[in-house]
């Protein structure tokens, strides 16, 4: 397909069209939970579940297809789960919004992502993120990434005493799990192309023989959007004063997508003098994405985590993520087979890549405590609150205090001020 390697460059970045293919199939398969899971978030809110269903798909599609052609960059998108908890619980169920008014809320908050990133301010304010942070970063996105498959995999459960603890080990899923992670460690080892697919196919197989998964069919007609298609109410959104809402979802996700585009990039060995090359393109990307998520009915799209499976096995170019997006174009008429591949199945593979992307920590300097105890704070934070952009607000304010603490403040540069005070007036005085 001389068409496909010279677009994506694919020899450039030593990869193929088969390895694409098979890293864009492992990326969706890690993803494709979000498809059930956001309606049932959103539903609770009371936006019509089978349009969100509808919605989903398309906007992950589109602003995949977006990251793909355009910024030529592995990354999957998808409406994110802390933002639509935050859309669904915070917003709409908390204060009392109707969820078009929220979902105007999010589109004024894609609209000033655009603005940001044409100006290309949000590059610069990720380009000024001191390397301590950034490597912190990509580890708290591991140890993040690894609470999710743990939990997925029944190994890390809730308890109202310790607040976690170890799940139920004689648990069929949680077994599966535990051998397909096995699975994958030992294939990838041996340099089996394709070891995170296999490990999830294997585990889905095996579900059907010991975790009472059934096929429900495999085709189904997509339901009608109409009741979520362009039903967002920006007056609403106005009138009812939502400034705080929009600063949050700005806030969140900026860094959310920012963190996640350069832990995913790291991890694929696309950062150049430790910063991405199209990363403008990227952000832009996300940003059109969450406009076009917010017209069609869902909360914001985003860059998702996952897509560091399908890094690892093997994805460098936009192909992967056009291979992603055409999957979930289909997810829309093969619902039943998308639905098929369980949590637990994917948890390994999920395991697998956070447990790589802990290796980054030996780049921090650990001899300075004011490089090293932030960078300590922002990996420790992202997991134990469930939430990247507390992780980082954490580690921007910690770095900011410790060099003016010590007399080093005009090695700050200005823009990581700028941030740790807007973090800090957001934890002050923004409630939401």
């Amino acid at each position: 397909m001389p068409s496909l390697q010279q677009f994506f460059k694919l020899a450039e970045h030593g990869t193929s069209v088969r390895t694409e293919v098979v890293a864009g199939v492992t990326t969706f398969l890690t993803m494709a939970y979000i498809i059930f899971v956001n309606p049932a978030i959103l539903g609770d809110a009371g936006v019509p579940k089978d349009a969100v269903f509808v919605a989903t798909c398309l906007a992950a599609a589109l602003g995949t297809i977006i990251m793909g052609v355009y910024a030529n960059y592995p990354i999957g998108m998808a409406p994110g789960m802390g933002l639509n908890a935050y859309f669904a619980y915070a917003v709409v169920l908390g204060m009392g919004v109707p969820w078009q008014s929220a979902l105007g809320a999010v589109f004024i908050s894609g609209c000033l992502f655009i603005i940001v990133s044409l100006f290309k301010i949000r590059e610069h304010i990720v380009n000024g993120i001191p390397h301590s942070l950034r490597v912190a970063i990509t580890v708290g996105l591991g140890l993040f990434l690894a609470l999710i498959a743990m939990k997925s995999a029944g190994l890390v459960v809730a308890n109202p005493e310790t607040l976690v603890r170890v799940g139920d080990v004689h648990n069929p899923h949680t077994i599966m799990a535990i051998f397909g992670f096995l699975l994958i460690v030992t294939l990838d080892r041996l340099k089996v192309p394709g070891a995170l697919l296999i490990g999830i196919v294997a585990v889905t197989v095996l579900s059907f023989f010991f975790g009472g998964n059934t096929f429900h069919g495999f085709m189904s007609l997509p339901p009608s959007i109409e009741p979520t298609l362009f039903h967002l109410d920006l007056q609403g959104a106005l009138g009812l004063g939502l400034f705080n809402v929009v600063l949050v979802f700005f806030l969140v996700e900026l860094f959310d997508a920012t963190g996640t585009l350069m832990g995913v990039a790291s991890r694929a060995g696309l950062l150049v003098n430790g910063r991405m090359e199209r990363l403008n393109k990227a952000l832009l990307a996300d940003s059109t994405a969450i406009v076009a998520g917010s017209l069609l009915g869902t909360s914001s799209t985003t860059a998702y985590l996952e897509s560091a499976a399908g890094v690892q096995a093997g994805g460098r170019t936009g192909l992967t993520a056009l291979v992603v997006a055409v999957l979930f174009l289909a997810a829309l008429f093969f619902a039943p087979i998308a639905g098929v591949v369980p949590a637990y199945a994917t948890a390994p593979a999920l395991l697998f890549v956070a447990c790589l992307m802990l290796r980054d920590l030996v780049d921090v300097d650990w001899s300075d405590t004011t490089e090293s105890v932030p960078a300590a704070i922002t990996a420790l934070v992202i997991p134990f609150t469930y939430s990247i952009a507390h992780g980082i607000a954490f580690g921007f304010i910690t770095y900011a205090g410790l060099k003016l603490l010590t007399g080093q403040a005009r090695q700050v540069k200005p823009v990581v001020w700028i941030i740790a005070v807007v973090f800090l007036i957001k934890y002050t005085y923004v409630t939401a």
